[in-house]
């Protein structure tokens, strides 16, 4: 006599299918020794009803006018915990594979991000595998597993937009580098790198729009200043000058 699923949450309110014989006129089901609710007689051959709350690996049966049938396994399954996300923040249009640590991880069927959900790949009771999917718009949202053992939330993931650049202050400076130069456009407040020619500069953010770099020391000549977020990156093609100095 088959129970499908064969496994539910602790708190109960699994509803589960029993397949066996005789099952008309069933007027109980037991998870070990309490009552299942909305029970449902389906037909002859099945029966559905609703798990109680429980624990560990309990016995259900069926009860008829004929006797109770023999007891068939049922696991409770305790609800998910999260520890932390491999990265918190990615692209609004998603597409980054992700880890989720944490506990009771093995029977997960959904990860959602915010009102959209992915499945996930299982690695091990402690450990999820996720693509990350297309965020609604920029900005946090609420990260939840579900598994047979209910629901968790608790972390949080965060959208984010890919930069732009729209003004570099001053346009040029000394192939020695050092020059300070302010950087506007838009998204730069999660900026993870800003490079002129491709060598990284330091910088600091400021806000949302702005960005203050140093210049490293470049050839003479015009180079693309880059700036990357989680989100992507942008290239303001020859924007930055490098000068030569002086010969006597």
């Amino acid at each position: 006599m088959p129970i499908s699923p064969n496994q539910g949450s602790t708190g109960g309110g699994t509803t589960v299918t029993i397949t066996g014989t005789n099952l008309s006129g069933t007027t109980a089901v037991r998870f070990g020794s309490k009552l299942a609710t909305a029970v449902t007689n389906v037909s002859p051959t099945q029966v559905t009803a609703v798990s109680p709350s429980g624990a560990g690996t309990v016995g259900v049966t069926v009860t008829t006018p004929g006797g109770t049938s023999n007891p068939i396994s049922f696991f409770y399954v305790g609800a998910p915990f999260k520890s932390n996300l491999s990265a918190n923040s990615g692209a609004t249009a998603g597409g980054d594979t992700i880890l989720i640590n944490g506990t009771g991880l093995s029977t997960a069927t959904s990860v959602a991000f915010g009102a959209n959900a992915a499945t996930p790949t299982v690695v091990s009771d402690s450990q999820l595998s996720v693509v990350v999917p297309a965020g609604a718009a920029a900005g946090p949202v609420g990260v939840s597993v579900t598994t047979a053992g209910g629901t968790n939330n608790g972390l949080t993931y965060t959208y984010i937009d890919a930069p732009t650049v729209a003004t570099l202050v001053p346009a040029s400076g000394p192939t020695s580098g050092g020059t300070a130069v302010t950087i506007t456009g838009t998204n730069l407040d999660s900026t993870t790198q800003v490079a002129f020619d491709g060598t990284p500069a330091p910088f600091s953010v400021i806000n949302a729009t702005t960005v203050s770099a140093v210049t490293p020391p470049g050839a003479a000549g015009a180079v693309d200043v880059t700036v990357t977020n989680p989100a992507g990156t942008a290239t303001d093609v020859g924007a930055f000058t490098y000068l030569a100095g002086p010969g006597i």
